[in-house]
């Protein structure tokens, strides 16, 4: 049964060998780059028991480089020299599967020379026939006993054959290797029942599981086609501009980096791009799971896949269709199917001791009843084989993967790229999170949020301020220049910059400062009062900038980073869920308690280095336990990297963030942290629901199947139900609302 191996077959090792880096000798040689990789579709690689019959058909080819496995496409990367590749290639063959060479492996759903689903829809005809002819093998063994055995048996082996090759081919493999899978099990219980005589009912059941393994296959698909459907976002073609300054519909793959393409209104963008030309508004759920559509002007960045507005729009093309955003997204989660969840683990070194088991326990059943009770060998034997039957362990192998493909996709359809099996399931048990502050908790720029005129005329005042800091390229300055608008002075003449207090100027004659709390102590300006009110907004972490005449302060303004919309909410949603929010901010410690407060979160620090985050998110795994991290994935990717769990905010089009964390919130919405953690909570409960009852079933059937009150007939069916009710109750996931807010 199913034990995937996560070694890589045939990898290369210093054992035995003079390695410089192992005992001090010599360094070895340059060696040659590795060969390229190439990527191969198996149409019968649907669940982790194929992949594991793959690495074990490959592990004594020797030479092999890397193995990939992306079973939510059903591709397999095979890197090795040619040579080793065409022998790789048919060990893959004599284990009964046909691998078939794909297209570019870097463009997601790159073609692959014809249609899949149309293939596995011509075996429909095929199945029915089959079931027709087993049908009338048991009609003629019922009303025409007298027929003699022939015409029963020949019924009965048509049936199985056009039922049954493919089962038969991957069977007899497996049993020539010494293993036990769910192929050979069948080929052995069809084959003992045709041997005893049981002709009809070897050929029903060969035919119904042949039949519940397309259902099946179709069902998965749906937790597949999610996934897929990603890769049908972006167009397949882009208007671009010719050199003659025309347009010309080109293969969206076939567009260059640097050219511009036209996007019309209501149509997909077809490549990441900056807007060069036009307004519109743009939905970019399909990629970042905003809920509200996003407006774009000249300078804006665009996605592919996401959908114009009402305007049409020209942009300059920023990355290759293999390359997007939304490819990265694509690539991202299939390879986080790669990483096995720990229930996924659980269940795959499960299955492999409980097939050899349960075959064990079929050669009792067949063997001590009739030494030990005088029932007839064929009595034992027909029970043995009704156990193997039921005893196939396909419900309970994929009860894990069809979920955990069925809630990536969900994360990822709600702008939640997760990384992995692992970070997914994992998430439920988080007790602690730490929250970057600037353009994590907060909006990462400077705000005036309060002003006060101490003397002169209020409008003529902020106009003199307005017409200062619109000089400045400060950001603080710059802040304050935004939020009182055009103040509509006179020209600021003898503008001067003071490096790390202010700028001074004149405007209609008369010299105005505008600058920091140490300029104004300089010019001897500050008196008690003053003093108290800096003192009230420096506790709030403001940042204070004062304006002053030779006579005087004439008005103070306070600048500050807020709060994301949201940010709130998300703390109070974690904090719901049992998670304890902490901040680390490397900015004073005024301002980190101050954020903190504004969100609702109890304990902050500030004043951190990098590496003071990463010993402070350490210390939180000793109080708490599992720990996550939030951040922007750039500064805080030491903290991030060590978090049981890192969070990046704002992911889209950025490539340390993609790369960073374990799990990418591609919007700057916290509360999708929230909705992480509910998945996962979700997810881990539909895993173990399928395995209890997965197992419960066969717990039924195997005391039924023993005493002697199943037929091969109810075990089909059993495994068939049991199969069908695990991959359904799966697939609920990728509708189940885990965000009661309604975000989506």
């Amino acid at each position: 049964m199913a034990d995937p191996d996560s070694n890589t077959p045939g990898a290369a090792s210093c054992a035995g060998t003079a390695c410089g880096a192992c005992n001090g000798t010599a360094p070895p040689a340059p060696t040659a780059a590795p060969p390229a990789g190439h990527t191969y579709r198996i149409a019968t690689m649907d669940c982790p028991v194929e992949e594991a019959e793959i690495r074990r058909a490959l592990a004594p080819v020797a030479g092999i480089h890397a193995l990939s496995f992306q079973l939510a496409a059903r591709r397999l990367t095979l890197q090795a020299p040619d040579a080793v590749r065409e022998q790789a290639l048919q060990a893959i063959r004599q284990a009964g599967f046909t691998p078939e060479a794909v297209g570019d492996p870097a463009v997601p759903g790159a073609a692959h020379g014809h249609d899949h689903a149309a293939a596995q829809g011509a075996g429909i005809p095929r199945l029915g026939l089959a079931l027709l002819v087993a049908l009338a093998a048991e009609g003629l063994a019922v009303l025409l006993p007298s027929a003699g055995p022939l015409p029963g048996m020949a019924l009965a082996a048509a049936a199985i054959w056009l039922a049954g090759l493919d089962t038969y081919a991957k069977g007899l493999a497996a049993l020539r290797r010494g293993r036990l899978n769910i192929n050979a099990l069948m080929t052995v219980a069809v084959s003992g029942a045709f041997l005893i005589g049981q002709w009809a009912e070897a050929a029903m059941v060969m035919a119904l599981y042949s039949v519940a393994e397309l259902i099946e296959a179709r069902s998965v698909d749906r937790a597949r086609d999610a996934i897929r459907g990603l890769m049908a976002l972006a167009p397949a073609q882009a208007w671009v501009r010719q050199p003659d300054g025309g347009w010309a519909a080109q293969p969206a793959a076939a567009v260059a980096v640097g050219a511009t393409v036209r996007i019309a209104p209501g149509e997909r963008v077809p490549l990441d791009g900056t807007v060069t030309r036009g307004h519109s508004s743009i939905d970019q759920a399909p990629v970042t799971g905003e809920s509200l559509p996003a407006e774009k002007a000249p300078g804006d960045t665009v996605f592919a896949g996401t959908i114009n507005g009402s305007g049409e729009l020209e942009c300059r093309v920023t990355a290759a269709a293999g390359d997007t955003t939304l490819a990265r997204i694509i690539h991202a989660v299939e390879q986080a199917q790669s990483l096995r969840a720990p229930t996924q683990r659980f269940v795959d070194r499960f299955a492999a001791v409980y097939t050899p088991v349960v075959f064990g326990l079929a050669v009792a059943v067949a063997a001590l009843p009739p030494l030990l009770t005088g029932a007839t060998w064929q009595q034992g034997l027909y029970k043995a084989l009704v156990l193997l039957v039921i005893a196939c362990p396909c419900a309970l192998v994929i009860a894990t993967p069809v979920s955990v493909v069925s809630a990536l996709a969900a994360a990822a359809r709600r702008g939640i790229l997760i990384k992995g099996g692992t970070y997914l399931e994992e998430a439920r048990r988080l007790k602690a999170l730490a929250f970057d502050k600037t353009g994590t908790l907060t909006v990462g720029r400077p705000r005036l949020v309060d002003r006060q005129v101490l003397r002169g005329d209020t409008a003529a005042v902020l106009r003199l301020a307005a017409a200062l800091a619109g000089r400045s390229d400060h950001p603080v300055s710059q802040a304050i220049a935004a939020g009182l608008g055009d103040g509509g002075a006179g020209a600021v003449e003898r503008f001067t910059a003071l490096p790390g207090r202010g700028v001074q100027g004149q405007i209609d004659g008369s010299a105005y400062v505008l600058g920091n709390h140490r300029l104004i102590e300089e010019r001897g300006q500050c008196g008690a009062g003053l003093e108290t009110l800096l003192r009230g907004h420096e506790a709030q972490g403001r940042t204070v900038t004062l304006l002053a005449d030779d006579a005087g302060v004439l008005a103070v303004f306070a600048v500050a980073d807020t709060l994301k919309p949201g940010s709130r909410d998300a703390v109070a949603e974690l904090v719901a869920l049992g998670v304890t929010p902490v901040l680390l901010s490397g900015d004073n410690a005024a301002t980190a308690q101050s954020i903190a407060a504004q969100a609702g979160i109890a304990q902050a620090e500030g004043n951190l280095l990098p590496e003071d985050k990463l010993h402070a998110v350490e210390a939180l795994q000793r109080r708490f336990g599992m720990t996550g991290m939030a951040g922007d994935g750039i500064n805080d990717a030491p903290a991030l990297a060590r978090a049981d769990i890192g969070f990046a905010m704002g992911g889209a089009g950025t490539d340390t963030a993609m790369e960073a964390a374990d799990v990418v919130i591609m919007t700057d919405d916290l509360r999708r942290i929230a909705s992480v953690v509910r998945l996962s909570r979700a997810t881990h409960a539909v895993l173990w629901q399928n395995i209890v009852f997965a197992l419960g079933v066969k717990a039924v059937f195997f005391g039924l199947a023993v005493f002697g009150g199943a037929t091969m007939w109810m075990a089909v069916f059993a495994d068939m139900g049991a199969s069908l009710i695990v991959v359904a109750n799966g697939l609920r996931l990728l509708k189940m609302d885990v965000d009661p807010a309604g975000r989506g």
